[in-house]
């Protein structure tokens, strides 16, 4: 009987649904009519109440977990922009004044502490741009048989636009405008890339061999990578010699060896409620926006609400923010130890990673165009260290359409100085020696393997070390996970 019931019940219920599919009623005398397509407009978050002091210490931590890219985005632009023309910071990192890039001849200088991660594969650029002033015009010269992307991040660090090898782009000018620019696209532009915010970036990556020989020929083509306002666009190719870029002074002092600190969460709520006016909601966090601007109200109105606040993202940034330098909590498991990159520079609303990314490892190319993988360990669970010396061996190397390395980063995921100035291994390196099995064994310690084994060798420092492996425009195993990271293990 009483499953009898149930089924009437379910059959009155689907019921009522169809009889009412263009209309609610209530059982009050009120009734509220909404037809086909009509959205609901709910009740967002106040700004005019009194926040309860935990209410606001729980905003405030998703606040910096959601909004630390952003800030940290928003400061590199703000400091790096400074520079008065195109140059090299201190020599060793590019910079260049809002609406131009600045690019480097060589291989990133191994002393930089501006950006972690970097490598020792590609010759970078790096420019930032303020699109709601006026456009961009980004010159691409004919890079042949060569690797190279040009990516293009927004205010969120998602990549927009598509402008590189793997997609096939032809040489020329492309536009690069903001979502309020309207103008006239001039003859002569190869193509349009628009950016959803104001705030945007530019880092081209074109790949180098470790030869002196590709050394110079790659010259001509960096001295025609350039970026500059629409105004000065004439169809012409401009050049640069970027070998004799000036030097510019560092506004930032040094940290000690660790990345320049980007967000300060003593000063995150002064900076914040410029990427809440800013940088448009995605679908769907609308609701999230409607929180924070209430958050950022209570803290203008009450002193004791912006000091409680912020005393609770310090006590975060010790603790979850700090972690993510470990490569356990980026990505996810790869196999034998490592972590892959997931969602890179197509966060979306994958809040976790993108954080992580922007602590880690800031500005990652997209999955199609670069995969990482990365570890602090062992593939049996050790953690790296040179105190030890250990072997990775590559039973088949990383599939690729472009390039691949393996870099050996110090604790603060920057390069270890030492005699071989040696940093990574991979593509670029003529010397490699394969097994004869045809593996590849690399090796990586404070120790050297032994003459026979050198060119081999990543030299570590004496205390806690990671691997990072990049696949540049990976194939098809590297794409779908199939491929699998090396062992790694005490030699």
């Amino acid at each position: 009987m009483k499953k009898v019931f149930l089924i009437l019940l379910a059959l009155s219920i689907l019921n009522s649904c169809k009889k009412n599919e263009n209309n609610i009623e209530n059982t009050d005398s009120t009734s509220v009519t909404a037809k086909k397509g009509d959205s609901l407009k709910l009740a967002t978050a106040s700004t005019d109440v009194k926040l309860h002091p935990e209410y606001a210490k729980t905003l405030a931590r998703m606040a910096y977990i959601w909004g630390y890219p952003m800030v940290n985005m928003l400061n590199r632009k703000n400091t790096l922009a400074k520079a008065p023309q195109p140059g090299r910071m201190d020599g060793v990192l590019p910079v260049a004044p809002t609406g131009r890039v600045g690019m480097l001849y060589d291989y990133i200088n191994p002393a930089q502490t501006f950006i972690a991660c970097p490598n020792q594969d590609v010759v970078y650029g790096l420019g930032f741009f303020s699109l709601d002033e006026q456009p961009v015009v980004i010159q691409v010269p004919d890079f042949g048989k060569r690797f190279w992307v040009y990516a293009i991040y927004d205010a969120r660090t998602d990549q927009v636009g598509q402008l590189g090898q793997p997609y096939g782009s032809k040489p020329g000018f492309y536009l690069l405008k903001g979502p309020k620019w309207n103008g006239k696209v001039p003859d002569g532009i190869t193509g349009v890339i628009t950016s959803p915010t104001t705030l945007a970036n530019c880092i081209p990556r074109i790949f180098q061999d470790d030869t002196p020989e590709d050394k110079a020929a790659i010259q001509p083509l960096i001295n025609q990578v350039n970026v500059y306002p629409l105004t000065e666009f004439d169809g012409k190719m401009k050049t640069t010699i970027w070998k004799d870029a000036p030097i510019i002074p560092n506004p930032n002092p040094s940290t000690g060896g660790a990345e320049t600190k980007w967000v300060k969460p003593e000063v995150f709520f002064d900076q914040f409620p410029t990427v809440l006016e800013t940088v448009p909601p995605l679908a769907g966090e609308e609701a999230l926006y409607g929180q924070f601007k209430s958050l950022v109200a209570a803290a203008k109105n009450d002193p004791a609400i912006k000091k409680l606040i912020t005393d609770e993202v310090i006590a975060l940034d010790k603790t979850l923010i700090k972690d993510y330098i470990r490569w356990e909590y980026n990505g996810k498991p790869a196999g034998n130890g490592w972590n892959r990159s997931q969602n890179n520079a197509e966060w979306g609303l994958d809040y976790y990673n993108r954080i992580g990314s922007a602590k880690s490892n800031m500005f990652d190319n997209r999955p199609n165009e670069t995969q990482y993988f990365y570890t602090d360990n062992t593939t049996d669970g050790q953690k790296l260290t040179g105190n030890n010396n250990y072997k990775i061996t590559f039973k088949v190397l990383p599939p690729v359409k472009g390039f691949w390395s393996l870099t050996l980063y110090n604790k603060e995921h920057f390069f270890y100085p030492n005699a071989l100035k040696r940093y990574s291994l991979g593509t670029k390196n003529k010397s490699l020696k394969k097994n004869a099995d045809g593996t590849l064994t690399l090796y990586a310690g404070n120790k050297n393997p032994g003459a026979d084994k050198e060119s081999n060798w990543l030299p570590s420092p004496t205390d806690d070390f990671s691997l990072y492996i990049r696949s540049y425009w990976g194939d098809t195993p590297i794409i779908d996970g199939s491929w699998t990271p090396p062992v790694v293990e005490k030699y």
